[in-house]
């Protein structure tokens, strides 16, 4: 079930005992933070979302963790598991390999192809119009947060960018923290390996003074799991959220710029960013579990702010892990590994650890057809999107269970002769990684802990795992409940 806003979202999260409200009295400084990472790290039932409806100086309720969750990052996205999206997803990519003569699969699936597609609807106004402020917008009535103690200041940390590329219109929406600097100018953290700084740069290159951006805060679920989606350039993040919700995104044009965003959004910030303006932007409390450091980045000035009747912030913490954003990474390992399996169809699964937070790391199950194939998959993967980032990738055979991550381990720990199985090479790291000795680049590494093939040099006899015969297995399953041992 797609929802039409954040609201019908909680409302649905709250009947199904997955959110609390909180009506004692807490801080945006750092009080906010400390409860949700509590619970964030919590177990079962106790790792709810958090609605703090009392928060110290403001009359906005502060939406927290809501992501946090598989369940719930799974309702996030209108499905029971996140593998049926991928199913889904699957499914679209087998299209341009069906044979003609099976035209019984061809006919189901091209009707599905083509609902699928989910253009946005453009629409006069909105919820997100019911209060429209240009005479001084500020943010100062909104629970900003301030989140651990060495954060340079408040930060907006749920927020939907708008842009579009100057030299064809289309538009992007990315997720980039915002440091308050004063009522009417954050910071813009976008990487520069991210669309957000490709239109910045694409303005600059035609003699542009500003680029205009608008920041939607409390959009539709669907819409901000999107906006961190590692989509191919140029994809319409609107688009892929049509076909994750399996209808419209409706958009409303924005009051002072030349955009458009998610008409039933919370809060609306529209301004523009100047090409020759920076300011010193950080420390962060990041998803690294590390403060990322202070460094110059470019200014947003809010020229209007629009929101619905009685808006509610919607923002979340990074930190060591687990917290939310693990999930949201969860998501896009579920949904995208079809995407993967279409350029490799040799991988099974893969799995990207939460302490690896995201990018640090990636397990990687392989049907092996040929010597040195986990080597071609290392490489394959370093040159694929986001990808590149990774700073480890482990490939295992294909019996092998990358969701257990013990078993993982002990194959690596087990099969490895570190001369012939370790790669190392140079390329680009996800500008937030601290450990490299350069920025934005560094050292990646490889471990091919699958089987090695006497092909590949191996003249030894490589032992037999130790598994226990299935007679035996099924006489003791029989017993079990008899010798009473749980």
């Amino acid at each position: 079930m797609a929802y039409n806003d954040l609201r019908e979202f909680i409302r649905d999260l709250e009947q199904r005992g997955l959110l609390k409200r909180i009506q004692t009295e807490v801080d945006c400084d750092l009080e906010i933070t400390e409860i949700t990472d509590r619970v964030s790290k919590m177990t079962g039932e106790k790792n709810v979302a958090l609605l703090f409806e009392n928060v110290k100086g403001h009359t906005m309720p502060v939406l927290m963790n809501a992501f946090g969750s598989m369940e719930r990052m799974a309702l996030a996205l209108g499905a029971e598991k996140l593998d049926d999206i991928a199913e889904d997803i699957a499914e679209i990519f087998r299209l341009p390999h069906i044979s003609l003569q099976n035209k019984l699969d061809l006919l189901k699936l091209i009707p599905k192809a083509k609902s699928a597609i989910n253009f946005p609807k453009y629409v006069k106004t909105g919820p997100c119009k019911e209060v429209i402020i240009k005479d001084a917008p500020t943010l100062e009535a909104f629970p900003i947060l301030q989140c651990w103690p060495d954060d340079a200041g408040k930060f907006i940390t749920l927020p939907l960018v708008f842009t579009k590329n100057p030299r064809n219109g289309k538009r992007n929406v990315g997720m980039y923290r915002m440091q308050v600097f004063d009522g009417q100018t954050t910071g813009m953290h976008w990487h520069i390996h991210k669309n957000g700084a490709e239109n910045f740069r694409a303005h600059q290159e035609l003699g542009k003074d500003r680029i205009e951006v608008a920041v939607a805060i409390g959009a539709d679920p669907v819409l901000t799991y999107c906006a961190t989606a590692p989509l191919p350039k140029d994809i319409d993040e609107m688009v892929f959220a049509g076909f994750l919700r399996k209808k419209a995104v409706e958009l409303v044009k924005c009051e002072t710029v030349d955009l458009e965003v998610p008409a039933h959004a919370e809060i609306i910030l529209e301004g523009y960013v100047l090409l020759d303006e920076l300011r010193r932007e950080g420390p962060f409390g990041d998803h690294t579990g590390y403060y990322s450091l202070a460094d110059e980045y470019p200014v947003f000035h809010i020229t209007c702010i629009t929101h619905r009747k009685n808006p509610i912030y919607p923002a979340t913490i990074v930190g060591k892990p687990p917290m939310e954003d693990c999930y949201m990474a969860k998501a896009t390992e579920r949904i995208f590994l079809p995407v993967l399996k279409s350029q490799m169809p040799e991988i099974v699964d893969i799995n990207l650890p939460l302490a690896g937070v995201f990018h640090n790391c990636a397990m990687i199950s392989i049907k092996k057809s040929f010597p040195q194939h986990a080597k071609k998959v290392m490489h394959a993967v370093w040159g694929m999107g986001q990808m590149m980032f990774t700073k480890m990738v482990i490939v295992v055979d294909e019996h092998v269970n990358v969701q257990d991550e013990q078993e993982v381990w002990w194959r690596v720990f087990n099969n490895i002769d570190a001369r012939r199985d370790i790669v190392m090479v140079d390329g680009p790291l996800d500008v937030l990684d601290h450990s490299s000795p350069m920025p934005n680049w560094g050292t990646k590494v490889g471990i091919d802990a699958t089987k090695t093939w006497p092909s590949e040099g191996y003249s030894r006899e490589w032992p037999d795992e130790i598994v226990m015969s299935q007679e035996v297995k099924e006489r003791v399953d029989a017993k079990w409940k008899e010798l009473n041992l749980e």
